[in-house]
């Protein structure tokens, strides 16, 4: 198979990987809704290939503060994954989980950094469960890693790490809504190897 080079992604490839970021989104959401034990609604996930450069500008500028959950993925493929969302909606989700009346604008306590590393943990892991099921592909994921920080600073782990700042990734934009909106951002970093296996898995 031909060395995928994401410069050149053909309009088949992006459907596909277009269609992986409908299903995991939609795993995500159904995860959501089980763990707050109420009903979520989720919007058609905007999938983008993006010059990393460009993320945290598509995501609403690189000094919003959000939350973002981390993840190392290991197994048939590696690399790694984040779930963003804004600082806002991030209280939201952990008073909605809690119980409590969402303290916008206050720091996070332990606990609810806690339950908010938790929460980005399910989403994560269905993500990667339902791209593992549509693959056949074993996926592993570390422990999660949590921030909350400006948008550019939380990208800047994945940029050092995997040197990917002069790559194009994968940006999945989700809109899920109980009472209020919450824009969620998955951003999937496989190395570009394991694109290869992932869309070779599924016939590509």
């Amino acid at each position: 198979m031909a060395k995928l080079d994401l410069e050149h992604v053909s309009k088949e490839y992006f459907d596909v990987l277009k269609e992986l970021g409908n299903i995991g989104a939609g795993n995500a959401t159904t995860a959501l809704a089980q763990m707050l034990q109420c009903k979520v609604d989720m919007k058609v996930p905007q999938v983008r290939l993006l010059d990393f450069k460009d993320v945290g500008e598509a995501m609403g500028g690189e000094e919003q503060i959000m939350a973002g959950v981390y993840l190392l993925v290991e197994g048939d493929i590696a690399g790694s994954i984040m779930f963003l969302c804004e600082e806002k909606a991030a209280h939201h989700l952990v008073g909605k989980l809690m119980g409590v009346e969402a303290g916008e604008g206050d720091t996070f306590s332990e606990i609810e950094l806690s339950a908010l590393k938790e929460i980005g943990n399910i989403i994560t892991g269905a993500y990667l469960n339902s791209l593992s099921s549509l693959t056949q592909m074993k996926i592993i994921p570390s422990i999660p890693d949590l921030s909350i920080d400006m948008a550019g600073a939380i990208l800047s782990v994945p940029a050092i790490e995997f040197g990917v700042m002069g790559d194009k990734i994968l940006l999945i934009q989700t809109q899920f809504t109980d009472e209020i909106d919450i824009d969620g951002f998955f951003i999937l970093m496989p190395d570009l190897e394991s694109y290869d296996k992932l869309l070779g898995s599924l016939g590509l």
